[in-house]
């Protein structure tokens, strides 16, 4: 695909109106949530069933070094990097991209980018990080990963590519572009699809990007956060028997997630950072 055809592609694909998922139920309702509720926190919901929708994230875990040409987005070429950051520590890192974007750097892991980023979003990670990526129609953000070259179209995916065999791109929201070096073809997927780069072969398929809470005790959501998240949940006793029907997307942030707890049951919320710990009342 020539430069003018991709510009053209992700033009396409960054302006183009989300279908709603009328299919289902649970993604339906979520719709009504994000647009009612979050604007105003006057309006209170019934705890019913909701679908928590990802923001725009997104997960890298892959190693390799690569340099990168600002003419042409698909190319690898002659390219410094003025920043480089590392995490030595044994915890994660914040750090905040010139274009607002955030990256999670998770330990031993290190991000290289130029000092143009916000005009050249080409980063380079080695190791894992997770990304909540700033959306920008002139500026699409890329990551080089061994040979293949993710291009954001969308909004939310992971791209794992720490082992030494093999590329493993799953997307959760939106849509990416998938290019593999010395090959002409290019794939497009859509949200639930997965991307597997192996001994110069592509495979795409399915796989299931939700986590369902089917009348489940509060307490076994709350055990997957302290799982999943690092945060111990604590809930007033008369909640000790309530159950959720709750569907959300596995890369789904841990803030939209209280978020939805806190409308659903109308309960207040206090975050303490320094243990870890989310305190309902």
């Amino acid at each position: 695909m020539d430069e003018n055809k991709l510009e053209e592609e992700l033009k396409k694909m960054w302006e183009e109106t989300p279908v709603s998922h009328s299919d289902s139920e649970k993604e339906t309702s979520w719709e009504q949530f994000q647009a009612k509720t979050f604007p105003s926190k006057e309006r209170k919901l019934k705890p019913w069933m909701y679908y928590a929708a990802a923001a725009a994230i997104l997960i890298f875990g892959f190693i390799g070094t690569r340099v990168f040409n600002t003419d042409n987005p698909l190319q690898v070429d002659n390219f410094v990097a003025s920043t480089v950051i590392e995490n030595p520590t044994s915890k994660v890192k914040s750090v905040f991209l010139p274009d607002s974007s955030v990256v999670e750097l998770s330990p031993n892991s290190k991000i290289k980018y130029v000092s143009n980023f916000v005009a050249n979003r080409k980063i380079e990670v080695e190791g894992s990080a997770y990304f909540k990526v700033k959306k920008d129609k002139k500026h699409p953000f890329q990551v080089f990963c061994k040979e293949t070259t993710t291009t954001v179209l969308g909004t939310s995916f992971s791209v794992n590519g720490s082992t030494d065999k093999e590329v493993v791109v799953e997307l959760f929201e939106g849509s990416v572009q998938m290019n593999v070096k010395d090959q002409k073809e290019n794939w497009i997927l859509k949200p639930g699809e997965k991307f597997t780069y192996s001994n110069k072969i592509v495979a795409v398929t399915d796989f299931n990007r939700f986590v369902d809470f089917e009348n489940e005790k509060l307490v076994v959501l709350s055990t997957y956060i302290e799982t999943n998240y690092g945060y111990k949940m604590i809930l007033p006793k008369e909640f000790d028997t309530q159950r959720i029907t709750l569907r959300i997307n596995k890369k789904e942030n841990l803030k939209t997630i209280i978020q939805l707890i806190s409308e659903m049951y109308n309960l207040n919320f206090e975050v303490n950072e320094e243990i870890k710990q989310i305190t309902f009342q």
